[in-house]
């Protein structure tokens, strides 16, 4: 599987955010929605479009940051999900429908010990040129964000995934409705109410294959 290499984890970069309103199918007390909302404000200050925020896509990005068990030190070069576990479990677990499935074009995973808010969540997952080139990347359309602890408490896991389907028709949910509560955690689009470090807990134990070797780290990037 093809990867992008790690690179040293910097200082964080000076950004200067003027954060826009949420849409109004997000709610203000879901640190997820938030998170999208420093996304898109920073994409369109640097002159990039404003992506839609997907909540099918969302709740995968939940599902992708349980597949890590709770292991910050598997948030690192070559390490991610199987690609199959987003047809065969992250999907199926959500209710989204596997056909309407696109092309996931980057993914942004922080990990901490302790809780953060969005703002600071930006700062870590955007922390060098290649966080930065798949922030401002032209081959999105589509974003989502996701926000998790571990039994009760840390460490805390922050996932943003990016696509180039088209909105309202990508990572449809069955009966076209909200997608299966995945609780513990937060996940973007939703309008729903998952305010801070209290919703944000207990990932429990999952059973998905993670690959290649164990590297310890607090944020990566990748680009596809």
């Amino acid at each position: 599987m093809a990867t992008i290499p790690a690179r040293p984890l910097l200082a964080s970069v000076l950004v200067a955010l003027v954060v826009s309103a949420a849409s109004a199918a997000d709610s203000k007390n879901n640190p997820a929605d938030q998170l999208v909302a420093f996304i898109n404000s920073n994409r369109t200050a640097n002159k990039a479009s404003t992506l839609a925020d997907n909540q099918g896509l969302g709740c995968i990005a939940l599902q992708y940051i349980k597949a890590y068990q709770g292991q910050c030190n598997q948030v690192g070069e070559n390490k991610k999900p199987i690609e199959s576990s987003f047809t065969d479990t992250f999907a199926p677990n959500c209710g989204v429908q596997v056909a309407t499935l696109s092309k996931i074009t980057g993914r942004l995973l922080a990990c901490q010990s302790n809780y953060m808010p969005p703002d600071q969540a930006f700062d870590i997952l955007v922390n060098d040129a290649k966080s930065l080139e798949v922030l401002h990347s032209k081959n999105h359309t589509e974003v989502a964000a996701a926000v998790s602890g571990t039994s009760g408490g840390g460490p805390y896991f922050w996932c943003v995934l990016f696509s180039s389907g088209k909105p309202n028709t990508s990572f449809k949910v069955d009966g076209g409705g909200m997608p299966k509560s995945v609780r513990p955690g937060c996940f973007s689009g939703n309008n729903d109410d998952c305010m801070g470090a209290s919703a944000a807990v207990s990932i429990g134990v999952a059973t998905w294959k993670l690959v290649a070797a164990l590297v310890s780290s607090v944020a990566f990037a990748f680009a596809l």
